[in-house]
């Protein structure tokens, strides 16, 4: 009787001490194996993604350093090779730190998401009309799509991806009071007017718990991109 290859996650072809070819050597290759293989190789391919989880007490993420660990935690099971990951998140100045624009924290490009799909090729495609991000194309780390439900990621930024002004980072990502900017994943939705199509700065939530955001289509969720080592400026 053929034996039946299964694979659990991306995780299994592509770590454990073997390259997957050699796991799968012992095994007769079915379509289930050659679709999963292709899928693990775009997997290790991915450089963007948006979390599939939150990250922690709604805009309360522990600040830069939280997210991007949180970052860090989703991509190595899902099967990436990027070592260093950032959160897509601004913050403003504060003490001896000076401010924090996304778009410097996230490397130079181009960026692929579970899929293999080409969303940006650089920073300025990032953030021009001609990025392919929305509802097809912003993935999770799993290839997943977000639902409308939960459209709404945290990103604290002007369309342009620098610091947006005001009370708009949840006290810099360590705070569940005040309020947060937020883009929509899908390019769509209700609020925001003009600004519902922008995938990194719609509007301001309603405040900084998990029940707030969620309340107008959130949850806590975040862009994460890789980098080829930690961008500055950093800051904790």
């Amino acid at each position: 009787m053929r034996p039946k290859a299964t694979i659990s996650s991306c995780y299994d072809l592509t770590l454990g001490g073997q390259p997957g070819i050699a796991r799968a050597a012992s095994i007769v290759l079915t379509v289930f194996t050659v679709l999963a293989a292709a899928q693990c190789r775009n997997v290790a391919k991915m450089s963007f993604f948006v979390t599939s989880v939150a990250a922690g007490d709604g805009g309360n993420l522990g600040g830069l350093t939280g997210a991007d660990a949180h970052c860090q935690r989703l991509a190595l099971p899902a099967g990436s090779r990027k070592e260093h990951w950032h959160a897509y998140l601004s913050a403003a100045a504060e003490g001896a730190h000076a401010a924090v624009n996304a778009r410097d924290r996230i490397g130079a490009g181009p960026w692929f998401n579970a899929k293999g799909v080409e969303i940006a090729k650089n920073v300025e495609d990032l953030h021009g009309a001609g990025n392919q991000l929305g509802e097809g194309t912003s993935l999770d780390e799993k290839g997943g799509f977000v639902f409308a439900g939960m459209h709404d990621i945290l990103t604290g930024s002007n369309a342009d991806g620098t610091l947006a002004a005001g009370d708009t980072t949840c006290g810099n990502w360590t705070s569940t009071h005040g309020h947060a900017m937020v883009g929509h994943s899908n390019k769509a939705g209700s609020i925001g007017g003009d600004r519902a199509r922008s995938w990194n700065s719609a509007h301001l939530s309603v405040g900084c718990t998990m029940g707030a955001l969620r309340t107008q289509g959130g949850g806590g969720l975040l862009y994460c991109f890789a980098v080829d080592r930690p961008q500055l400026p950093y800051r904790p």
